[in-house]
């Protein structure tokens, strides 16, 4: 399962090894998402929300992941069924990321242990905000509100 191996190549790391991950690191991730994947995913939505709805800061991010969490189930009951499966993959990979509170700079330390998460999920929003805005206009003519 390729959350797996993304905790064990970014995790904490109180020695003196290297924690720099290499360029496309995030891309090969994403390309080794699967549907079980996409059930965690989903699964965990209650604890993905609560991770981001700590603060108002975070707000945008909160709304950004419901957004992505109610594409994937749309995409699973096959109402919705037009973004590609690196759209859907960078979706899992960055929710799993965000879910998983040991990663490159653990979320127990107060005031920098987002600092990744949002690091992360910044990126791949840019990977797929065509996508996000596809859906979003689907939701809207469709007459299913955002």
């Amino acid at each position: 399962m390729p959350i797996k191996g993304i905790l064990k190549k970014i995790n904490f790391n109180p020695g003196n090894r290297d924690t720099t991950l290499p360029d496309n690191f995030i891309e090969g991730e994403v390309a080794k998402a699967n549907e079980g994947d996409v059930e965690i995913v989903l699964k965990n939505e209650k604890q993905i929300n609560k991770k981001f709805s700590g603060s108002s800061s975070l707000n945008k991010y909160l709304e950004l992941s419901q957004i992505m969490i109610a594409m994937l189930k749309d995409l699973k009951r096959g109402s919705y069924k037009q973004t590609p499966w690196l759209a859907i993959a960078t979706i899992v990979v960055v929710l799993l990321y965000v879910l998983n509170p040991i990663d490159i700079i653990p979320d127990f330390i107060p005031g920098l242990g987002y600092i990744d998460d949002i690091a992360v999920f910044t990126m791949s929003i840019r990977w797929i905000e065509n996508d996000l805005h596809r859906y979003l206009d689907w939701k809207i003519n469709n007459s299913q509100g955002i």
